[in-house]
């Protein structure tokens, strides 16, 4: 599928390695497990000339000039993804070229003149550790994983019991999946069956949600991708056929947060109940689908629901499906909802059978289901901003 669009990794000479710049024996023994703990091994320098990095400086280290080349070039101060500059330092990097991802790192920084160091490098962040040791090892992991642009997350809800949002997701993922997006396809619904059954996967090897249940912090992105069973060309997080039917939120909002760092496209299959862990994805996603079965009974339903989705979801627009027998359009439904119409999915006479002889929901390209994911991806990724109004 090639590499990652904005990956730190394939587009930075300094190939994902952070450079540490301290002459603190204990500060860069913290730091050194800090980056293990994040998969990642650091260039380190010790002790620096004054005035390192800056241009034209003959007495600075060849790393932190911009002619660096060969080793010391990809441990340089404007080729690495990320410097980590030990406060003890501080003052030998201040006429290095201003760049982005430069961090003052220290253990006491009461001093108030450690923000004017912080303002003389440059620095984004001034962190304190061990307090700041769990979002340290977030930054460093990101250079690590190549993060570049995240994942353009969707999830997809029920407006009323029997809506398909099921179908609808499975459809979304599989369709976003053969235009060579990079895709994970989420079950949020414990209660729902199993996504893996609705692709024919279940005896697939690989991790379901209860074997993420002891998740506890930062869950790797390219493991999590590499742990999930892979099925028609997109990988999917589901549940088992167990009695465990809980993930605690903090676990689920990791393992989204690993999802969408690796880039894509997302999609979440989401029950009908917000609760705790419900939210913890919906805060996380760019843009919920609500399915809307064209019968006025859904729709009230719907309006329920919507109303819990709203207080987290940043987001909401309906999908009806099927034609209202009372009168009602696609239009009218969304504006009783309040909500923008995403589109209308006309009910597919013989999917279910499909389904059943082991067709995963839009796998025919013609059919009315994948014409409609076809044309929602289309606009939502040809958008420079993500997903269009």
């Amino acid at each position: 599928m090639g590499p990652e669009p904005g990956s730190v990794a394939g587009s930075t000479p300094g190939g994902g390695r952070p450079l540490i710049i301290t002459e603190d024996p204990l500060l860069l023994d913290d730091l050194l497990r800090l980056c293990a703990a994040a998969g990642a091994e650091p260039h380190v320098h010790h002790g620096l000339p004054e005035q390192a990095g800056a241009v034209g400086a003959e007495s600075a280290d060849p790393a932190l000039g911009p002619e660096a080349d060969g080793a010391a070039g990809s441990a340089g101060w404007e080729t690495a993804p990320l410097v980590l500059v030990g406060d003890d330092a501080a003052r030998r990097v201040r006429g290095a070229p201003r760049r982005a991802g430069v961090f003052l790192v220290g253990r006491e920084l009461d001093d108030p003149r450690v923000w004017q160091r912080a303002v003389e490098i440059g620095a984004e962040e001034v962190l304190r550790l061990p307090d700041a040791e769990s979002l340290l090892v977030d930054r460093i992991a990101d250079v690590v994983e190549g993060a570049g642009r995240p994942a353009l997350a969707v999830g997809v809800i029920g407006g009323s019991g029997g809506a398909g949002a099921s179908t609808l997701a499975c459809a979304l993922a599989l369709r976003a999946a053969r235009t060579g997006e990079r895709t994970i396809l989420i079950d949020g619904d414990p209660l729902g069956g199993g996504m893996d059954v609705l692709l024919g996967g279940e005896s697939a090897e690989g991790l379901r949600w209860p074997d993420f249940a002891a998740s506890r912090g930062r869950v790797g992105a390219g493991a999590l991708e590499e742990s999930l069973p892979e099925l028609h060309d997109l990988r999917v997080l589901s549940w088992d056929r167990g009695d465990r039917v809980v993930v605690p939120p903090a676990a689920i909002r990791s393992v989204v947060a690993a999802a969408r760092r690796r880039g894509g496209v997302v999609v979440v299959d989401l029950p009908r109940r917000v609760d705790e862990a419900v939210a913890e994805v919906l805060a996380q996603l760019d843009l919920v689908l609500m399915v809307v079965p064209g019968e006025l009974r859904s729709v009230a339903a719907a309006g329920r629901v919507a109303a819990g989705v709203r207080m987290v979801a940043r987001d909401v627009r309906v999908v009806v499906r099927g034609r209202c027998p009372g009168g009602l359009d696609p239009e009218a439904v969304a504006g009783l909802l309040g909500a923008p119409l995403a589109g209308e999915v006309p009910v597919e006479v013989g999917l279910p059978g499909r389904v059943a002889e082991g067709e995963p929901p839009g796998a025919q390209g013609r059919s009315a289901l994948a014409r409609f994911c076809d044309g929602f991806w289309q606009r939502a990724l040809g958008s420079a901003q993500g997903v269009p109004a």
